[in-house]
């Protein structure tokens, strides 16, 4: 594990692979590519690594939801409209323990705040698998809030993919 809400590039990654495998509009041969970067990185750097990476990426898609928007609209109050929107979506997955929603409603709370989400949720100890995987499940609510509000599905994950793109290029 990383310190000080340092994530490792590759578990921020495998993060959004994580988010790619559950999208359903992910081809089958992008999800299975997806789901080996994850594996990769799992192995690499430990499950509760990419788990800090979804809590970094929850972090990053609150700020650009309630950010400005483009269009000249009110931004989206995080207390009254972000938080509760992805929240009471939360129980649509089946696997979603009700036990871990504090604590995720605590990281969307953080990020709205403009917090490090991850030395937020560091404080707490590790993230144990059942929160982890809620963790993904609000990663992906957030992104379809996000490409629900431009109109546009599937924008969230193009622009995810080209920032990453232009990380590897930067490396270069």
């Amino acid at each position: 594990m990383t310190s000080d809400g340092v994530v490792a590039d590759e578990a921020i990654r495998a993060a959004w692979d994580s988010y790619r495998v559950l999208e359903k509009r992910t081809s089958a041969k992008d999800r299975q590519e997806a789901q080996q970067r994850v594996k990769a990185a799992v192995d690499a750097y430990g499950r509760e690594e990419v788990s800090r990476g979804t809590v970094f990426l929850v972090g990053v898609l609150t700020g650009y939801l309630i950010a400005e928007q483009p269009s000249g609209e009110d931004r989206l109050d995080p207390l009254s409209d972000l938080i509760p929107a992805v929240i009471c979506r939360l129980p649509t997955f089946e696997m979603a323990d009700p036990a871990q929603v504090p604590m995720v409603t605590g990281v969307l709370m953080a990020a709205a705040m403009g917090m490090d989400t991850v030395g937020w949720r560091d404080r707490f100890g590790q993230i144990p698998p059942e929160e982890a995987l809620v963790h993904g499940f609000v990663l992906w609510l957030l992104a379809d809030l996000f490409d629900s509000l431009t109109g546009r599905p599937g924008v969230m994950d193009q622009l995810m993919r080209e920032t990453f793109e232009t990380m590897d290029a930067e490396r270069s």
